[in-house]
């Protein structure tokens, strides 16, 4: 896999994440595979390797890549999907230069580790702990990413914690994109590198 391939896979992350948002948002409802991908990546700090992060197969970023194929082929000034990206990648950019929030979300990361461990990486308990870790850190920034949809399921119990601990997931993926040399710029100079490395991975 080359560089280009793991920006690209990177990428497809933070995409997934942005529509599992939306999804939670608008229906209550989410791919179980794109979802637990994305919890395990987060809780995933120390990998043995590129692929470990989204656990070998590629089919665990299918939604995210599908999302940026169909993003791609269209104009996406309306789409929330594009919005999410976005906002994540500017928000990663933000703690990419904060060491001390880098610290802090490390250290709590930890902690959720050992929670992940004892219950499972997706039982309520961790995914609690991961939404409130997101809160209590990258929430405190001035720029926040403001999530639309259905006010009853937002408001609804756990939603909250749910929608907070994939945007960390997308956070990560972000870094990780970053931590490849990806940046935002390439986004609208460098489409079609990036369909055509995800196109070279699926062959």
């Amino acid at each position: 896999m080359n560089r280009e391939q793991r920006q690209a896979l990177a990428l497809a992350g933070v995409f997934q994440a942005a529509t599992v948002v939306d999804q939670l948002a608008r229906t209550g409802q989410y791919d179980s595979r794109a979802w637990e991908t994305l919890i395990r990546a987060t809780l995933e700090t120390d990998p043995e390797s590129f692929e470990a992060i989204y656990g070998f197969e590629l089919d665990n970023l299918s939604v995210g890549i599908d999302t940026m194929k169909q993003l791609f082929d269209r104009s996406p000034a309306s789409s929330e999907v594009m919005r999410y990206a976005l906002s994540l990648l500017l928000l990663a950019n933000k703690l990419h230069k904060d060491e001390a929030m880098l610290d802090r979300v490390g250290a709590r990361l930890s902690r959720v580790q050992g929670q992940a461990q004892h219950f499972g990486p997706t039982h309520e308990n961790v995914i609690a702990s991961l939404g409130e870790l997101y809160q209590d850190t990258l929430s405190t920034y001035r720029y926040r990413i403001v999530v639309n949809g259905d006010p009853s399921l937002l408001s609804s119990p756990m939603m909250p914690e749910r929608v907070r601990a994939v945007l960390l997931a997308g956070i990560r993926f972000a870094l990780l994109w970053r931590q490849q040399g990806g940046r935002r710029w390439q986004l609208v100079l460098m489409r079609g590198r990036i369909k055509r490395a995800l196109a070279e991975l699926r062959r």
